[in-house]
């Protein structure tokens, strides 16, 4: 019997990359092959050279069409050489992931977002204008008039389930109609691979209630919490030790610009020095502090060993990057 592929992609779209995907139709037993797609209308190639190529690299089950139907994650190559196209951000990570991969460094990503109604307001929001009661009620809040948007939460985390991703759990985030996954912990190509499927996986689920998901990094201007991607991050040594975690967290902050240049669009205006932020042009560490750019769980501190948390990555941020800039700086 045949069964449905459904191929994903990141587009060229700048400064922030959207995903795309469309549908193959493959005999029963038949592997996933390559596929070619108009690189023209997704700005990644030109009118007069328009082919681009997609080359799977991970799937898994399609928790929404079931049955032996699959996603198909891809990496994309241009079709004249064969080789990864300028905005294949994934094939630059996996060179950085097999030149250190003698740290076994993994990575914990906490992937922020915000539901949108159709005009682009936030859910939570009056309607016309307005503002809802200030911050405070709704970080992990149950009952109405705290938290909305639960039913797309509990459909999503079921579908990363069902799909067989790596997801650690979910929260009601900061600002009404603002919440949050985990994927992980994994490797720098697998956390971000998953990562890439259950953001997919989130914008087709809203699809079905006339929701819109943003992952602004700040989608309200004012006293509001913005969106971030907070990742984890360990070596081995640095889950052995506690002298390893602080040479980690002074390694990256010899290249902040680097890290914030590559941390995702409009950055600058969520990390301010409030809302649970560090200035995106200022770098700090500091135990059980988040308001530093890193921050030492308490009980890392307590052990002795364990892992940091960069705050710094938006929710736009691109999971290959920011793995990759953190692992060149580490391990480096």
């Amino acid at each position: 019997m045949a069964y449905q592929a459904e191929y994903i992609w990141l587009d060229g779209v700048s400064p922030t990359p959207l995903l795309r995907s469309k549908t193959k139709i493959l005999a029963d037993g038949k592997d996933l092959p390559i596929w070619g797609f108009d690189g023209s209308s997704t700005e990644q190639a030109t009118g007069d050279s328009s082919d681009c190529v997609l080359t799977p690299v991970f799937h898994c089950p399609d928790p929404i069409r079931g049955g032996n139907n699959v996603l198909v994650l891809c990496e994309v190559l241009t079709a004249s050489d064969m080789k990864p196209h300028v905005t294949n951000t994934r094939a630059t990570l996996a060179k950085v992931a097999k030149k250190y991969a003698k740290a076994e460094m993994i990575y914990g990503i906490e992937q922020e977002y915000t539901m949108l109604k159709a005009d682009g307001t936030p859910l939570g929001f009056p309607s016309g204008g307005g503002f809802p009661a200030p911050q405070g009620p709704y970080y992990c809040g149950v009952g109405t008039g705290r938290v909305i948007g639960r039913e797309i939460i509990e459909e999503h985390t079921q579908a990363c389930i069902d799909a067989g991703l790596m997801i650690e759990g979910t929260n009601a985030e900061v600002m009404p109609g603002q919440w949050e996954f985990q994927i992980g912990a994994a490797d720098a190509l697998t956390v971000s691979d998953h990562m890439y499927v259950a953001r997919w996986l989130l914008h087709r689920i809203a699809e079905e209630y006339d929701v819109i998901i943003s992952f602004a990094a700040k989608p309200i201007k004012g006293d509001w919490n913005g969106a971030g991607a907070h990742t984890n991050f360990s070596t081995k040594a640095m889950r052995e030790s506690y002298e390893p975690i602080e040479d980690a967290c002074k390694a990256i902050g010899k290249r902040v610009a680097a890290h914030i240049a590559g941390y995702g669009a409009d950055i600058e205006s969520r990390l301010t020095g409030a809302h649970e932020t560090a200035p995106y042009n200022k770098f700090s560490y500091g135990v059980s502090n988040r308001g530093a750019s890193i921050r030492i769980p308490w009980q890392v501190a307590k052990e002795g060993k364990g892992y940091a948390e960069d705050r710094r990555p938006n929710a736009n941020c691109d999971p290959y990057t920011v793995t990759r800039l953190i692992l060149e700086s580490v391990c480096g």
